[in-house]
């Protein structure tokens, strides 16, 4: 495997990375583990989750997730050989909400006791909070850092003025750096990110970890009619704004390029996104081993200039 730095920390990730919003929720713990176990036997070493996971799921309070990577490392042994990463910030309900350092503290205790392990690989802002000071924030990531509870931090959901920012006071007030953004970023939702925030990041050597690689599945050709949308609890909520002419013109690439490649439409997204400059682990869940099988497939798929010009082409927006 080509493990690849993240940003400009000790960290070495592997190509693609694993996203746990599915443990505990269109996964079960027993395949949850399953996939976990398979995920790190085909040499794969990246889990991105985070505490809000699965807060949305009537009955579930947040924290499934975590639970259940927490209980696979126990039970596997596996801490030595897997890079987690997870994040602080969504609305956990309670006022337990964004980045004031009391909150960080709180949050991160609870992170660590529900994955059951002692220091947090990666962790990540979730969201960006206007209401806290940049060096508030950052001074407290600092002192977890000092104390080995965590490795490194990145953000998620920043704007490319706000990243910038961030990385700026970190420079100034001599603490830790973000040295990763989680923004969505796939063949459908492609100007936010490539217009500010992939410069930005090449050029300040951040590294990317994008989410939504496969826009929800849409990008697996799964999803070709409104009437699909509803074929699983994922679907229903967010495929829909890919229901159009446009997201059917990319699906009509997908099907074109994987077919002379002898691949899966999802496959040959995901191999879009790991080719694009800056990328340096893109997310992509799996619910089931023949969806992992086909996550560790694309790993390897080097896609031609020809079949990348045409992708570009149909994706283009405007």
């Amino acid at each position: 495997m080509n493990f690849r730095p993240l940003g400009q920390s000790s960290l070495q990730v592997s190509p693609l990375c694993f996203g746990g919003n599915v443990f505990g929720w269109t996964a079960d713990e027993k395949t949850s583990f399953s996939l976990l176990d398979a995920w790190v036997d085909a040499g794969f070493n990246f889990v991105d989750t985070a505490d809000v996971y699965s807060r949305w799921v009537p009955g579930h309070a947040g924290g499934e997730s975590e639970t259940v990577i927490g209980k696979w490392l126990k039970q596997s042994g596996k801490r030595g050989r897997v890079v987690i990463a997870t994040k602080v910030g969504k609305d956990m309900g309670n006022g337990r909400i964004g980045l004031k350092p009391a909150y960080i503290r709180e949050a991160v205790e609870a992170s660590l006791k529900r994955l059951q392990t002692d220091v947090i690989d990666l962790y990540q802002s979730h969201d960006d909070d206007a209401a806290t000071p940049l060096e508030e924030t950052l001074d407290a990531f600092a002192k977890l850092v000092k104390e080995g509870k965590v490795r490194a931090i990145g953000a998620s959901n920043y704007t490319a003025p706000r990243f910038a920012q961030a990385l700026e006071t970190s420079r100034k007030q001599g603490l830790p750096r973000y040295e990763s953004l989680q923004p969505l970023y796939n063949l459908y939702d492609r100007a936010v990110f490539e217009d500010a925030l992939a410069p930005l990041c090449r050029r300040e050597n951040v590294g990317v970890i994008n989410f939504y690689s496969l826009a929800a599945g849409f990008l697996t050709g799964k999803y070709r009619r409104p009437a699909d949308a509803d074929k699983s609890p994922r679907g229903a909520s967010a495929v829909k704004k890919y229901l159009n002419e446009r997201g059917t013109g990319i699906l009509d690439a997908l099907d074109d390029v994987a077919r002379q490649a002898g691949r899966t439409p999802g496959q040959v997204a995901i191999a879009w996104v790991m080719a694009q400059p800056g990328i340096t682990s893109p997310i992509a869940s799996a619910s089931s081993l023949d969806q992992l099988k086909e996550l560790v497939e694309a790993a390897s798929l080097k896609l031609d200039a020809a079949a990348i010009r045409k992708l570009n082409e149909a994706s283009a927006e405007g």
